[in-house]
């Protein structure tokens, strides 16, 4: 079984070594090169990476990468194999522990991102613009209509599969991406950025996190996938994240309407 996993990356950094993942410059147009397998070759949008973010790096797989399982991960977070203990790249998943589940598995997921307090709309409406999310509501209920009950029950949810991270049949992928390229091509038509910070302006990739989840409700409800075929795996992050920063930005964002103006 073929099985690439492209690792998003804007910066040199530490690989894993395993033969499954491809290291993959995102954003690399007008770049120096790091080494790396470049998103700008071959049908690419890598000049949209300011506002897509790692997206431009799955549509690079999409369009160009020939296996039977494509998936993307980041070059701070990974998907955990069965390790552990030792070093953050010691316990990434590896081919051999993705190999022993792919038999029963079509979809691998992270571990869903629980806000307990928050929906994954009010979530999105506190720390970056809800306009974003009622104009791809818009958009769903235009060009995909049949969506438009999962997208509404998604947003009421408190969890979410987040950070744009999975591993997918290709068959399935082909499927996810034209869906969800459709989508954001229109909304970046609709959409301005001119009033937004750089980091605000990014709302694409994040768009994407929550309607993945819309994509793959449809599937749940429709029989396309079986619930048996989507696996949760558990993520390992190679730096520390800073949980106090995070957590005092999300209450400020939630009771004093302070948007999120940098990363965690």
């Amino acid at each position: 079984m073929d099985i690439k996993i492209i690792i998003a990356t804007h910066k040199k950094y530490e690989m894993p070594r395993d033969s499954i993942y491809l290291p993959l410059h995102v954003g690399a147009e007008g770049k120096g090169d790091l080494g790396y397998a470049r998103d700008n070759t071959g049908e690419n949008i890598s000049s949209k990476n300011p506002s897509f973010c790692e997206l431009t790096g799955l549509y690079w797989a999409w369009k160009n990468l020939d296996a039977d399982y494509i998936g993307l991960v980041h070059y701070r977070r990974h998907f955990a194999g069965t390790k552990r203990g030792g070093s953050p790249f010691e316990r990434i998943l590896t081919k051999g522990e993705l190999q022993h589940m792919l038999s029963g598995c079509r979809i691998f997921v992270p571990e869903k991102r629980r806000y307990y307090i928050e929906s994954l709309y009010s979530h999105y409406q506190h720390t970056h613009y809800e306009e974003h999310l009622n104009q791809t509501r818009e958009l769903v209920a235009q060009m995909y209509s049949d969506y438009l009950p999962s997208y509404d029950r998604v947003m009421k949810r408190t969890y979410g599969y987040m950070f744009n991270m999975m591993i997918m049949e290709r068959r399935l992928l082909n499927e996810y991406c034209t869906w969800l390229f459709d989508i954001l091509f229109a909304l970046e038509k609709r959409s301005s950025m001119s009033s937004l910070s750089a980091f605000q302006g990014r709302f694409y990739g994040r768009v994407s996190e929550i309607i993945f989840n819309v994509w793959l409700d449809y599937q749940l409800e429709h029989g396309r996938v079986k619930r048996s075929e989507v696996k949760e795996l558990p993520v390992v992050y190679t730096e520390k994240v800073n949980w106090r920063k995070k957590i005092l930005a999300f209450l400020k964002a939630k009771f004093f309407h302070k948007k999120y103006e940098g990363s965690f």
